[in-house]
């Protein structure tokens, strides 16, 4: 169940992306949004949505876009087209998952950041 809710969770990565022209004010907002989720470790996201998938993917979309932003990334510079975003979401949901077989109690912050610089090669 747990490397389900992440593939689920692994399409925010191009939910959260398209852009990532922020301007100031939607940038702190977006880390208001995200620093209070950070505790999360690949277990506990899964335990406290409790069958909630939605739960899961709002917290890695979060995850995902300030881990983006953190990084200057426009994933448009990466991905046009459906096939290129079908290919980087495979890409991501593969390393979601190495990143959390090896260490359910990993932070998932960590394991999406990574995901993020391995899945776009940075």
């Amino acid at each position: 169940m747990r490397m389900n809710s992440l593939k689920l969770a692994a399409s925010a990565f191009l939910i959260a992306a398209p852009g990532l022209a922020f301007a100031d004010e939607e940038a702190e907002q977006m880390m208001q949004n995200a620093l209070p989720l950070m505790y999360h470790t690949c277990a506990s996201v899964v335990e406290e949505a409790d069958g909630n998938e939605e739960y899961i993917l709002d917290v890695v979309g979060k995850m995902t876009a300030l881990s983006l932003y953190n990084r200057q990334v426009d994933i448009e510079a990466h991905a046009t087209s459906d096939e290129e975003k079908a290919a980087l979401r495979e890409t991501f949901v593969a390393a979601l998952k190495e990143g959390c077989a090896g260490d359910e109690n990993a932070l998932l912050g960590g394991v999406v950041d990574n995901a993020v610089k391995s899945t776009l090669g940075l």
